[in-house]
């Protein structure tokens, strides 16, 4: 009882994060679309709690936001959902069965293919109707507008998640919420941060591409 209790406080406290984030940071990249960095915290959610923990983490974000400050309504709920979730479940999943830094990093790398393929399924068959446009007008839009988006998003998923996950967890420890082994070594987190600072410096070039800045 004591432990569902305690993965309970910690699925709420991660989500009420990743909330605060989606009301503090919002970067336009185009059309429509925005990051917002929710998903991280989401997956380091599920990396400590499992998949089914992402799924819930990413089900309460999706609702509050849709009551609170979301102008997109059920779709936008519905959306938000099925890309966190394509992510982070699939993320979880896999590291959850390959518990080290290649199970993380496998398991982000197929929650971005998961991801980029499923939302731009999921906007060709929605966005024609949420955006009161033919699908064919959507279609032109999928590879120069929805595909870019999707893959910018998933390289900021993925690079903040690889550096911000063990800092987030030694934090946590402190807080007797989560329990584990000791740190990891620092040649080992030296070159995690470094393909995570390659990765953010590419997707930030793609980002101003996007929106057209350079």
């Amino acid at each position: 009882m004591k432990m569902n209790v305690k993965k309970m406080v910690l699925i709420a406290m991660l989500s009420a994060v990743a909330y605060l984030l989606v009301c503090f940071i919002r970067i336009p990249v185009v059309l429509f679309l925005s990051y917002e960095p929710k998903d991280v915290i989401i997956t380091v959610c599920g990396f400590l709690l499992g998949p089914m923990a992402a799924f819930a983490s990413s089900a309460v974000v999706s609702l509050v936001e849709m009551v609170t400050i979301s102008t997109t309504g059920p779709i936008g709920c519905v959306m938000n959902l099925l890309s966190t979730c394509s992510f982070a479940c699939t993320a979880a999943l896999i590291y959850k069965k390959h518990h080290n830094l290649i199970g993380a990093i496998l398991g982000l790398t197929a929650g971005s293919l998961v991801m980029t393929a499923a939302m731009l399924l999921w906007n060709w068959l929605i966005t024609p109707w949420y955006m009161g446009q033919p699908r064919e007008a959507v279609e032109a839009l999928l590879i120069p507008a929805f595909l870019p988006f999707n893959l910018l998003k998933a390289g900021f998923n993925t690079a903040l998640t690889l550096m911000l996950y063990k800092p987030l967890v030694s934090a946590l420890r402190h807080t007797g919420l989560v329990s584990g082994s000791s740190a990891p070594k620092q040649q080992s987190r030296i070159g995690i941060y470094l393909v995570g600072a390659v990765l953010l410096i590419t997707c930030s070039l793609l980002l101003l591409v996007l929106q057209g800045k350079i």
